[in-house]
């Protein structure tokens, strides 16, 4: 017996099938072949069809189901991750009214940011954890204000993943944790934000009912059956935005856990019980997916950098150098610190923890006689772990008590000046573990039976890869990280 997962990404739809029992991953599945577009009529816009998704979802199914060789009878349960943040809106036929305003969407920025004012720093941070910012439910109001003929026709309005739970079933609900995701949950009264919801004028019967995270959601009806394949009555049983899932894939659920991603940008997702929001103007705050209304509170608290594996990728194809391992076997030849050279690695693009100042990447303390290509490419690494670092300081001051970083097997974890530095610095262990949202989705399907102790089991004896520790004498890296440092708050406070 099997478990499907969907992991609906703005780039592409991945679809894993897992054993069941074991969690032991059959294969992934990638739609399309290629990269999925998404359409800009304006600067900042960025749009996607929700109908383009399903279509994926369905030839992704069918191609697993062929290469496979399975009997979807076999399938017994269904998980879905989702990127964050998007709007999805449908009539009452159940038809996508416009295309989906997604994450990378800026257009509701200036709203968000008057409601934060207007509300009041305080009513926003105690209740809603966060700035109303450019989240959905400040789309949703750019939508009342810009497109009426629109808004009139909205019957639900749903996030990414909730429209693939409804072409699958036919049944429009959603979760707490994905509310909160919207801006749309009051975790002071444990409700849904009637604050933001009256100050946008918007109706509340437009968000759909709540289900458990881990629970029978829905069934696959016949028409979702139809399309996707899969058999009448399959259960969806789990459902989660993207960061949230990738900490549930490295069992990250508890206060002092902490996931961590090294991709174009790097994630630093920590788990909490306090509701401190200290730093709420640069790390976001969302109700996790063990977040249970009126039990122990289960906060994720998110710091995104952008400037992390674009900066590596950026130095491999302007080095004159063939792949990664030759850089990391260059950076390995040049002592901790780079001989003094500090490289501050934030070139893509303003920095929410850096308050969204955009500093770029800067390169100091480069000496031309004594310095070359490996000098470079260990302080891109240094760079790179010193900006987790410096994220991971800001969350500890915001509340965040930390005994293990876990991470998946990327480029940037997978290096062992990177990790190592990161991991000392930081004074604990970094577990590095190979799997995939699509895999975490599937085995989550597992979870409605409340077994975390199991769930933990099974990616450990399936993903877990190596663990770096802290060395004991962490004097070099002290010294480099505190020039980096300096280095950085010359530039923030000119």
């Amino acid at each position: 017996m099997y478990h499907l997962g969907l992991d609906i990404g703005s780039s592409s739809i991945k679809i894993a099938l897992v054993n069941a029992s074991t969690g032991k991953s059959i294969g992934v599945v990638t739609e399309p072949e290629t990269e999925m577009s998404m359409e800009a009529v304006k600067n900042g816009w960025a749009e996607q069809s929700p109908e383009d998704w399903w279509r994926y979802v369905c030839s992704g199914i069918e191609k697993l189901i062929l290469e496979y060789k399975i009997k979807t009878t076999d399938i017994i349960g269904i998980g879905i991750s989702y990127q964050m943040h998007g709007l999805v809106l449908i009539d009452k036929e159940g038809n996508a009214l416009r295309k989906s305003i997604i994450w990378c969407d800026s257009r509701a920025v200036t709203i968000g940011q008057n409601a934060y004012d207007e509300i009041g720093a305080e009513r926003c941070n105690t209740h809603l954890l966060n700035s109303p910012a450019n989240f959905t439910a400040s789309k949703l109001k750019w939508v009342k204000e810009n497109e009426p003929e629109i808004y009139a026709q909205i019957y639900k309005m749903m996030l990414p993943g909730d429209y693939i739970a409804y072409k699958l079933s036919g049944v429009v609900n959603t979760t707490v944790s994905g509310l909160s995701e919207g801006i749309f949950w009051d975790f002071k009264k444990d409700e849904i934000a009637d604050i933001l919801i009256e100050h946008y004028g918007l109706e509340k019967d437009m968000i759909p009912d709540i289900v458990d995270t881990f629970s029978i959601q829905s069934n696959v009806n016949k028409k979702g059956a139809l399309d996707s394949g899969l058999n009448v009555g399959t259960p969806i049983l789990y459902r989660a935005g993207d960061q949230p899932n990738n900490a549930l894939t490295l069992n990250v659920f508890n206060p002092g856990e902490v996931a961590a991603t090294g991709g174009t940008s790097g994630v630093v997702y920590a788990v909490t019980d306090n509701l401190s929001v200290k730093e709420s103007s640069r790390v976001n705050n969302f109700a996790h997916v063990n977040y249970t209304p009126g039990k122990p509170t289960r906060i994720g608290k998110l710091l995104c950098i952008n400037g992390a594996g674009i900066q590596y990728r950026w130095l491999l194809n302007n080095l004159d150098v063939d792949s990664y391992d030759e850089m990391n076997t260059l950076a390995n030849k040049v002592p901790i610190g780079s001989d003094g050279i500090a490289l501050i690695p934030f070139g893509n693009g303003a920095e929410r923890m850096l308050k969204n100042k955009e500093v770029g990447t800067r390169i100091v303390n480069l000496n031309l006689n004594n310095h070359g290509k490996g000098h470079l490419c260990r302080a891109a690494l240094e760079g790179i772990a010193f900006s987790f670092v410096y994220g991971m300081e800001i969350m500890e001051s915001d509340g965040i008590k930390v005994n293990v970083m876990r991470a998946g097997n990327d480029n940037l974890f997978r290096s062992e000046i990177f990790s190592t530095t990161v991991a000392t610095l930081i004074g604990y262990d970094i577990e590095i573990y190979n799997t995939t949202g699509a895999i975490g989705a599937a085995r989550a399907a597992n979870l409605h039976k409340g077994d975390f102790e199991a769930f933990g089991k099974t990616i450990l004896d399936n993903d877990y890869v190596m663990t770096f520790s802290p060395k004991a004498d962490k004097t070099a890296y002290q010294e480099a990280y505190t020039t980096w440092k300096n280095e950085l708050e010359l530039i923030l406070n000119k």
